[in-house]
């Protein structure tokens, strides 16, 4: 069987001169540019539709895909998370820290704060306090994050609530995070060092600290009243649900 023979369609000249520059919006937009401003008589076809036309579409196609996947020009999604500066102090309202209590017994992890530049070691924190690690990706969390942000809220001053963004995409936590309106400081543990610090694997974990640095894990999903009531056994603080 004779296969058709098809015209050869040389490429615009103008093309040879498109930017070298990394693919972006402002890459596009000159390669268009530069595309539609090809005169149409520097084409050579026989027939049918102006070639221009024929390499612009499929062209246009495969630069938006490339340019969603770098997105150089694109701005990074805002953290919607309170500073840490403050995690290592002991809440304002707190009762006096003894003199005998040294420092935790959490995992010696230290790990970078979702705002900001400030890095924490949470051996360094200071009870009481709550630590919820989480992930947008993690079903039971989407649901329990919230409780958590209403429990930073209610007992501010009063206890530490401190968030612990694990295992994710630092843009996905982001979003899920300003959906939901939390706001609570958070830190970023992009490699789960403080999950496997715990000898845990799945998500949510809670960690209640008390005043002597005492700490509690609490590997499962909480509401609001069994979080209430957590948070009074284990660090001394009655919060109403």
């Amino acid at each position: 069987m004779r296969l058709p023979q098809f015209p050869a369609v040389p490429l615009p000249r103008r093309l040879t001169m498109l930017p070298m520059s990394p693919v972006g919006p402002r890459w596009v937009r000159s390669v268009l540019r530069r595309l539609t401003a090809s005169p149409a008589s520097s084409f050579q076809a026989r027939s049918g539709p102006s070639p221009a036309r024929l390499f612009i579409g499929p062209l246009v196609v495969l630069l938006a895909v490339t340019t969603a996947a770098c997105g150089d020009d694109e701005p990074a999604v805002a953290s919607p998370f309170g500073e840490c500066s403050a995690v290592t102090a002991p809440p304002p309202s707190a009762a006096p820290v003894s003199a005998t209590a040294g420092a935790t017994d959490l995992p010696d992890v230290e790990l970078p704060c979702f705002t900001g530049d400030d890095k924490v070691a949470l051996r360094e924190l200071r009870g009481p306090a709550v630590i919820n690690i989480w992930a947008s990706w993690c079903g039971p969390c989407r649901t329990e994050l919230p409780v958590m942000q209403s429990l930073a809220t209610k007992a501010e001053g009063r206890l530490t609530v401190l968030g612990v963004d694990s295992g994710d995409k630092r843009e996905m936590g982001a979003e899920f995070a300003a959906d939901k309106g939390v706001r609570m400081p958070t830190l970023f543990d992009e490699k789960g060092a403080l999950l496997n610090g715990l000898g845990r694997v799945n998500l949510p974990v809670t960690v209640f600290l008390d005043s002597a640095g005492r700490s509690y894990v609490h590997p499962l999903p909480l509401d609001a009243r069994g979080l209430s009531e957590q948070v009074r056994k284990h660090t001394g603080v009655t919060v109403t649900p």
